[in-house]
């Protein structure tokens, strides 16, 4: 059993950046990869980032390559996803998410997700 609790959403203009974090607790930590789904009013959740906990493998969705990195700190059981040159279109709730037995490559979809937060919001705005 896993407990995830993120934080640090806010408001921020286009173009800058921000830093979400997300406490892991728990046992067997490294049977899991964890990672971020983001849900925007009317749509879906849609898988954003993961890292394998074991390893640190990490995938990433296409919209965001390049502006944001997600990493892992084992030492405090804590992962982050910093994000750079943000969008409109990146305004929406952040979910951390933990998927038992999770692959980044392909296996961390909505329905691999065996545990997530509650939530925090991101809103890009000028």
């Amino acid at each position: 059993q896993l407990q995830l609790a993120e934080f640090g959403g806010g408001l921020v203009q286009p173009g800058g950046s921000l830093r979400l974090s997300c406490a892991v607790s728990g046992f067997h930590l490294d049977f899991y990869a964890i990672g971020w789904f983001r849900q925007a009013p009317g749509k879906e959740r849609e898988g954003v980032s993961c890292i394998m906990i074991s390893g640190g493998d990490t995938d990433y969705v296409d919209s965001v390559k390049g502006r944001f990195t997600i990493s892992r700190n084992n030492s405090n059981n804590m992962v982050h996803l910093q994000m750079h040159s943000l969008k409109p279109e990146d305004t929406a709730v952040y979910y951390c998410a933990a998927s038992y037995g999770g692959d980044c490559h392909g296996k961390f979809d909505y329905d691999d997700i065996n545990y997530w937060g509650k939530g925090t919001l991101v809103t890009v705005s000028s």
